[in-house]
């Protein structure tokens, strides 16, 4: 994938824009084509394979409830506030070796996913964030997206969905992560808020099966729950009266 992360947390701070650097929307740094992608060790194309575990919400570890059997994950909230405070005391040079470590932890994290240690790879991508400058924001966005789907991989998908969420604050249009959230939210049964993903899957990429047929399929089964949830309102209603 373009290299695998992303957010663990509401608490999360909004991104600064002190930095104008512009995200760019073409994927040069990992790869557009399946031999770029294998050649940079980008994990993100499991997201767009309909037929991975990633790209599905299967997850190994997870028990058949759906919850992860392993423990929680640690603590992996990245401040950006502190960030954007302590990057203002640094020069360029020391902004520059930022940079450099922070593409280090994001390789090591790709490795370490390629190898099933989503645990580890979780760890390098938080310490990537940390060390990635916030003006660098395609960088960011693709940290925190491979962050993500790590999580996914050890059942923690509400996790997952906040690391989409935060990749997409630093693009908009990063189409693997709006992909990965949308299918993320109809498995959380979150289905008005995976109807507006795939729309704007459908907006950027009209030839997007997938989410044309669930743009398509949502509507009548939300219609439907909608239509429930009132009945059962009116009868609450009617029993209190």
């Amino acid at each position: 994938m373009d290299n695998p992360s992303d957010s663990k947390l509401d608490g999360n701070k909004n991104v600064s824009n002190n930095c104008e650097t512009p995200v760019s929307n073409n994927e040069n740094d990992v790869g557009s084509s399946k031999d770029e992608l294998n050649a940079q060790g980008d994990f993100e194309k499991l997201a767009l394979n309909d037929e991975s575990e990633e790209a599905n919400g299967v997850d190994k570890e997870e028990s058949e409830s759906g919850e992860s059997k392993e423990p929680p994950l640690a603590d992996d909230y990245v401040d950006e506030e502190a960030l954007k405070a302590e990057e203002e005391k640094l020069t360029p040079e020391e902004l520059s070796e930022r940079l450099t470590k922070a593409k280090e932890h994001k390789d090591k994290g790709n490795e370490e996913f390629k190898e099933e240690q989503y645990r580890e790879s979780i760890m390098s991508y938080t310490k990537g964030l940390l060390q990635c400058p916030l003006c660098e924001k395609e960088l960011r966005s693709i940290l925190y997206a491979n962050r993500g789907a790590a999580k996914i991989k050890i059942g923690c998908k509400d996790l997952a969905v906040m690391d989409c969420s935060k990749s997409l604050e630093y693009n908009p249009d990063y189409m693997k992560s709006l992909i990965r959230r949308a299918k993320l939210y109809e498995e959380l049964d979150k289905l008005d808020e995976a109807l507006e993903d795939y729309k704007k899957i459908v907006s950027l990429d009209p030839s997007n099966r997938e989410a044309l047929i669930a743009t398509q399929r949502l509507p009548p089964i939300i219609n439907e729950r909608n239509e429930k949830l009132k009945t059962e309102m009116l009868g609450k209603s009617i029993i209190l009266n």
